[in-house]
């Protein structure tokens, strides 16, 4: 019997090499993609959270209050830090939510070329721990963040937080 690159695994019976099902999973109805671009200015920091609240709840994502806020909180710090740190290079930026079946992802994209770094901030001041914050809310709902470059020269900095609570040890 020739393989034709399909593996030595066992075949259903039948002697057809067809799978079972040939079509994907339907995608939940809350699963999708949505972007949406805002000048890097301070009154946009606000209006993220809000378009990013509303969409949660207009697509009926099962997302918990907690992770909600927390998100928020995500997006007001990520969109707060490319309006103060790059908008000199950048005067637009993108805000992108993908929810998955069990994720949900926030991700903003600025055209800056430098990635940022987590300070260890003095407590005499007011500001530096934005980055800690978003790293310590994602650690914290068991997510993973991360900073790319981007084709055009600028980077996208992403959260992704499992829709379902972590499991404490």
């Amino acid at each position: 019997m020739e393989d034709h690159g399909r593996g030595s695994a066992p075949r259903p019976a039948g002697g057809t090499d067809e799978p079972l099902d040939p079509r994907p999973p339907d995608p939940l109805p809350y699963e999708g993609v949505w972007r949406f671009t805002a000048p890097a200015v301070d009154v946009s920091v606000p209006q993220a959270r809000h378009a990013v609240r509303d969409l949660l709840h207009r697509q009926g994502v099962p997302v918990s209050d907690d992770l909600v806020q927390g998100l928020l909180l995500i997006v007001s710090e990520l969109v707060t830090n490319a309006v103060r740190h790059a908008a000199l290079l950048s005067p637009m930026l993108a805000v992108e939510i993908a929810v998955g079946a069990e994720w949900v992802r926030v991700a903003v994209e600025d055209n800056h070329p430098y990635r940022p770094t987590a300070l260890e901030a003095d407590h005499g001041q007011t500001g530096g721990r934005g980055l800690l914050l978003v790293r310590e809310i994602t650690r914290e709902a068991g997510g993973v963040c991360d900073v790319e470059h981007t084709t055009s020269g600028g980077k996208v900095i992403w959260v992704a937080l499992p829709l379902k609570p972590a499991r404490v040890p």
